[in-house]
This record gives C-alpha cells, sequence and structure tokens, in this order.
C-alpha cells in the first residue's frame, strides 16, 4: 500500500471536468486506488465519478490518495502529478 498527500490548487477543485480526469487517469492502473479528504476517515473509490464528487473537493482542501496493487506507486505518483498540474486550468 503507498500513500501520499496533496493540496488541492485549481479553482474549481475536483469538480466536473477534473474529476473526470482524474478517473480517467485511475482507471489505467490495476492497483485499487482510494481517495479521501486529509481530515476526514471515509475513502472513496478513485475509479467512479459520482463517488469522487460525493465527497466535495475543493480548491485548498489536502487529499490522501492510496494505492494498493502491483502498481500502486506509479498509480499514486500519476494521480498526484495531475493533481500539482492544476489540471492545466491556470
Amino acid at each position: 500500500m503507498y500513500s501520499r498527500n496533496v493540496l488541492v490548487q485549481n479553482r474549481t477543485g475536483l469538480h466536473a471536468r477534473p474529476a473526470s480526469e482524474f478517473v480517467a487517469l485511475a482507471k489505467k492502473y490495476q492497483s485499487k486506488i482510494t481517495i479521501r479528504l486529509a481530515n476526514e476517515e471515509h475513502s472513496v473509490n478513485a475509479k467512479s465519478v459520482m463517488l469522487l464528487l460525493s465527497i466535495g473537493i475543493g480548491q485548498g482542501d489536502e487529499i490522501v490518495v492510496t494505492a494498493d496493487g502491483e502498481d500502486e506507486t506509479a498509480a499514486v505518483d500519476a494521480l498526484i502529478s495531475l493533481v500539482e498540474s492544476r489540471f492545466a486550468e491556470e
């Protein structure tokens, strides 16, 4: 199991288009991937747009991305890089 934290900096947070991009990237990996707000215990499947949207990640929120499986490190690092890129919004 591999986890990393990242601060969401884009204006829209993980809503609509950014959430879809995040999920599309997550689905490229075999590992089980979850996401949660850093100050919350509840995590959701990062390969589901509806579940991702349900936790309401906004600008300034710290999130934790966790993966468990054969490509866990690559999966988490790629998703963290996507978030750090601000989804090309700025």
